[in-house]
């Protein structure tokens, strides 16, 4: 019998359609391989998605392993800052314990000033070290009793560049190392070793100028007593403009209120100091004694 004739309904439909019986076929066949192509595709997806986590896996230990490492290599960084530190202090007992003072008001004074700049571990460490290049001083110079000649002053004056040489090979210590460098350059361009004036002077070497003026004058020496905290106060505001940096010294002013505590930590009390009311124009708290004829204390004042 005629399939076209046994079938007329199967016929006419594809008829319609205009699809001969063995496209049909094809068809359903090029679906089959589509599917299973779909398949296979999702199969290797599974694959690469197994190995892509178990690379992120493996990734999170090693960076897990590596913050680790970095940690104690920071950890191991910082107690090479603190032996420098110490062997300035061993051979300069007359300053014990300055480095560490000096680099809390720093820090304090920093973080009133650039709240971000103070959040740089590094610039710390400046801190720290600024007088790391005295290892280089001859101990008749550095341990003198009283004051220097013009030609122990050369020599003194030495030690910024000599603690720049000292921690060249530092390579992470950044600009910090522009502490060590600056720490006695002043704002009208009279202090050493380079003579920079003004905003040359890197910010952290300006904030650390009055930082470590403060505490040379609030601190015993052998050749004077400490001053009080009041008078020193205002030795550093009558430096401002010609050995500081004005609005350094304006933000020194603006945290004197908040001072006499962390001095005392430091100090182990002030021996009697007394906070008044603020007075209008003074520092907020503190009661300024008159100044001192000639400014700035001539080595009172000159930081270590």
């Amino acid at each position: 019998m005629d399939p076209v004739t046994s079938h007329p309904k199967r016929s006419a439909r594809h008829q319609d359609r205009g699809i001969p019986e063995g496209d049909q076929a094809a068809h359903h066949g090029d679906a089959r391989t589509f599917l299973e192509q779909l398949q296979a595709a999702e199969r290797q997806l599974l694959v690469f998605a197994r190995e892509i986590n178990q690379l992120y896996q493996a990734e999170r230990a090693r960076a897990t392993e590596l913050e680790l490492a970095l940690d104690r290599l920071r950890e191991s960084y910082l107690d090479m800052i603190k032996t420098l530190a110490f062997v300035v202090e061993a051979k300069d007992p007359g300053t014990r314990a300055h480095l560490q003072r000096t680099h809390d008001y720093a820090v304090a004074l920093t973080q009133a000033v650039d709240p971000e700049l103070a959040a740089d571990q590094r610039l710390r460490y400046g801190f720290l070290l600024h007088d790391v290049g005295k290892v280089g001083i001859p101990e008749g110079v550095l341990n003198k009793a009283g004051p220097l000649d013009d030609g122990e002053w050369e020599v003194m004056r030495a030690h910024p560049l000599l603690g720049v040489q000292m921690v060249a090979g530092i390579k992470s210590l950044g600009h910090a190392v522009e502490v060590i460098r600056c720490h006695h350059e002043r704002w009208d361009g009279k202090g050493y070793p380079s003579g920079l004036a003004g905003e040359a002077i890197p910010l952290g070497a300006r904030i650390f100028a009055v930082a470590d003026a403060f505490d040379a004058m609030t601190s015993d020496r052998p050749y004077r007593r400490a001053l009080p905290f009041e008078r020193a106060c205002q030795e550093i505001a009558d430096g401002a403009g010609s050995q500081f940096d004005p609005a350094v010294v304006a933000t020194f002013q603006a945290i004197a209120p908040g001072l006499p505590d962390l001095h005392a930590s430091l100090h182990g009390g002030f021996g009697g100091l007394k906070v008044s009311p603020p007075l209008d124009g003074g520092f907020g708290g503190l009661k300024v004694s008159p100044p001192l004829d000639g400014g700035p204390l001539a080595r009172a004042a000159a930081p270590d």
